[in-house]
């Protein structure tokens, strides 16, 4: 269950509730009793996702072959392309 984060407009009182998704939001300020004050705040998640990727490590198959995103060009030619053009490229220089 998620942790949301309220506070009511009338008193500042700000709050922590752990609750469903499908549960209501408090509409009584649990501080001074206010009804209808009480608003939901936005924060930020509290979990990171790091690591090689849950793709990488479990669903991947064994055929794939890893793409290098910081290539440039159209994204399907591979490895072998870039490799061709970048040695004629130095055999044109020298």
């Amino acid at each position: 269950m998620p942790i949301y984060a309220f506070q009511c407009a009338a008193c500042g009182h700000a709050f922590d509730r752990l609750q469903k998704l499908s549960d209501a939001d408090p509409e009584v300020c649990p501080s001074c009793n206010a009804p209808g004050q009480v608003r939901r705040q936005v924060t930020a998640p509290s979990f990171r996702l790091a690591g090689g990727g849950w793709y990488e490590t479990d669903f991947k198959k064994d055929g794939d072959k890893k793409r290098n995103l910081a290539d440039k060009g159209d994204g399907g030619s591979g490895s072998s392309g870039s490799s061709a053009s970048s040695s004629s490229n130095a055999t044109a220089t020298s």
